[in-house]
Formats: structure tokens, sequence, C-alpha cells
């Protein structure tokens, strides 16, 4: 074990934070006030740690096979310090793009993709309102003045997302994956829209139904469970938003993903479609076993796609690319602010989680989350993913649309229409 402790205490040397490792057997190694410290029940973990595998090391916190103390931060802080290079995959040769792909291939179908999805958003609306803002936007905020709250972020986003989409009275909207209703209540009550969401949560729908009848939205607003393959082509809607959801949908039916979009749009309307990139050319996990974490304990089936392959999907299906930002720091602030919530709330998150998947599963489900939340929010800090938004067009063909003659689209070609 020499050979292992002197790795070990060279690679403590060299972290931006203290770090104490208390091995099997009862020896530390580390200074006694560390800001960061791990506690092994064997020397397999040890092993681990010095081999990098961060992914590895979650695992064995959530399955109780070591303790962690110390800030979220902290800890992230010194995990991307043991990581041995970067994360980011590299392996682009054939043979493992043709796995991955046959993989989502088999991942993909209406029937996994709806147990996937409820596998996390289902975990418990109770414990998802103890750290998200009041109006429950579970993705990227929009920091744009940088005293924003997260609640005021997330607001800012929605209004972000409706002003690129020029939403108008009376236009009918579609958002797939509409989560717990933020941006499709939003549009209804801000811009007057006609508004249709869907979901495959179960507690996602229920509960936006309910808001829909507390708030006497009926008529306007609808929140169907469906697949988004399921979704009636017969009347076009003249607005599409897709946020944080085609995460979900697998390299394997990108292109048919944004051809449905495209049959969906009336003809010169746009979609804006904000999901999470990779930042990897080809499609693959983070490396050091963090992408194995993330799909064992949260995201089962989540798959990322660099921009450029968004980019060729979408034109594949038939949508112009308009308009294209990057908020991968916003990511970060708001995992971040995520992060911070649920530590401030650990308490009451166990109570809610043992009350509704008992004491085993309701401590494994938030020891997961707290790594996840925060690795997140390392992960865009570094640039490993990012978010962006897409905004896109359905041409219609008539060389006269638009304030610009050729436009084909209601897009007016500048930005300034965002800003005013």
């Amino acid at each position: 074990m020499e050979p292992l402790l002197q790795k070990i205490e060279t690679q403590l040397a060299a972290l931006p934070v203290p770090v104490a490792i208390g091995l099997p057997g009862g020896k530390r190694v580390g200074p006694a006030d560390a800001a960061v410290r791990l506690e092994f029940d064997d020397w397999s973990g040890v092993a681990t740690l010095a081999a990098g595998q961060i992914g590895k090391i979650a695992e064995d916190y959530v399955e109780q096979r070591l303790r962690i103390h110390g800030r979220m931060r902290d800890v992230m802080t010194a995990g991307a310090g043991l990581l041995p290079g970067s994360p980011v995959p590299s392996d682009t040769s054939w043979w493992t793009q043709m796995l991955r792909r046959a993989r989502s291939i088999a991942q993909h179908t209406p029937q996994k993709d709806a147990e996937q999805i409820r596998f996390h958003y289902d975990v418990s609306d109770d414990f998802y309102a103890l750290w998200l803002d009041p109006r429950r936007v579970y993705s990227c905020a929009y920091f744009r003045e940088p005293g924003y709250s997260l609640a005021q972020a997330q607001e800012a986003k929605l209004d972000h997302i409706c002003r690129k989409l020029m939403l108008k009275p009376g236009e009918r909207f579609l958002d797939i994956g509409a989560g717990w209703g933020g941006l499709l209540l939003w549009a209804a009550e801000h811009y007057g829209v006609q508004a249709t969401g869907i979901t495959l949560s179960q507690n996602q729908h229920a509960y936006v139904n309910g808001l829909i009848r507390q708030k006497g939205l009926q008529g306007r607003v609808q929140m169907l469970l469906q697949d988004y393959r399921e979704l009636d082509e017969g009347q076009a809607f003249d607005k599409i938003a897709s946020v944080g959801m085609f995460e979900h949908v697998g390299q394997a039916n990108m292109a048919a993903y944004f051809g449905k979009i495209r049959r969906l749009l009336a003809p010169g309307g746009l979609v804006m479609n904000h999901g999470i990139t990779a930042g990897a050319l080809e499609p693959g996990q983070l490396g050091a076993g963090m992408g194995e974490f993330i799909g064992k304990y949260i995201f089962p089936g989540g798959e990322l796609l660099h921009t450029s392959l968004v980019l060729r999907e979408m034109a594949l299906g038939g949508l112009e690319m308009v308009d294209a930002e990057n908020l991968r720091p916003h990511y970060a602030r708001t995992l971040w602010a995520w992060s911070d919530g649920l530590e401030e709330r650990l308490e009451e998150a166990r109570a809610v989680l043992e009350r509704t998947h008992g004491a085993e599963d309701g401590g494994r489900v938030l020891r997961a989350y707290r790594l996840y939340l925060a690795g997140c929010a390392m992960s865009f800090e570094h640039g490993w993913i990012a978010l962006h938004q897409f905004l896109a067009t359905r041409p219609d063909g008539n060389m006269s649309t638009g304030t610009l003659r050729g436009a084909q689209s209601a897009y007016p070609f500048n930005r300034e229409y965002i800003y005013r």
C-alpha cells in the first residue's frame, strides 16, 4: 500500500483546497483542519480516488461506501483537481460512434423515454420545491443583471424566450417538455397566447393542470401527458419552444425530432430550442466515470450533442437557424443556486424523500442529488458542457415575407427587437 499512499499524498498536496483522507484501519492523511474530508471503508475506494475516477467515487458516496464532509463547492474544487485530465470525451472512432448510435436507438423508444423521464422528474414535487424558484423552473436561468436572485433570473429567462419568439396575443404556442409550467403559464399570462404544453411526467402533468384551474386559464392553456412523437400535426403552431427537452431525445432520434417540430410549425413560424450541449465534437459521456454516474442515478438515457451536430440535425429537419446564444455561465450560476438551496435545507429534503421513498432509498436519492447539482455546476464552470439557445424558423418560401425581402419567416434578421 505504500506506493498508493505516496501517490495520494502527492495528489493532496497539489490540490487548491486542503483535503484529508480517513483510510481503512483508522490512519489519516492530510491536515487535521482540512476543508474537505473523505472517509473510506475499503482500499478499493482509495485506489479509485488515486486513479481520478471521480464518478466511481461519487457512486461510493451514494452507496455509503464513503463519507464526504465539507462544503459542496470545496468538494467540487477538490474533485476537479483530482482528475487525471480533461473529462471531455475524445474517442471519435467509427466503431465507437456506431455503438453509441445503436445504444441510442435502443434507449429511446416511447416507452423507455417515459420511464426515464419519470425516473427523474417524478422523484418528488415537494423535494424539487425546496431548492427551485417559486415557479419551479428547472432549466438555466438568465442573469440579465448581476444582482438578480434566482427567482428574478428565471423570470428574466422566461421573458427572454418569449421575446425571442416574438409571441403575440392569439398565437398558438407549443411548449415541448413543459416541466412545472413556468414558460407555458408565463407566455399565456404575459403574451396572451393560446398555449399547449406536453410532458411525460405524471407529477408535472397533474401539478400544471392544477395551476391552470387555480388561475382560471381553462380554454387558453392545456397540459397534455403525451410524447412529442404523438402530437397531432393537423393544426400548426405559430411558435414552439423546447426547453431542457432535447437532451432526452437521443442522437438517433434527433433528425426525426426536428422534422416533427418542422411539421408542427406553421410556415414562417419560429422555434426556440434551449438545451445542454456537449463540449466534445462527437457524442459521448463525460469521462472519469462522471457520465456513467449521471446515467445511473440522475438522467438515464440522457445524451448531449455538440452545437455543430445540433445545427446539422436541425438543418436536416428542414429548419433554418437564425440566432444562437451560449448561456453556459448562466447555467453554472443557476446550478450553484440550486445546490446552495438544497444544502441549506438538507434535513427537510431528507424528511421528504424518506417519506416518499423510505429511509434507505430516500437517503440514496439525496446523496446523488447533492453531487449531481454541484458536479454539474462545476462542469459548466469548466466548459466541459454548455447551454445554448437556438432560434430557428420554418421558411415559408414567400420572398416578400417580413420587413426584409426574402426573409421567408417572421424573424426580422436582427436582434434589436429582443432588447427593446
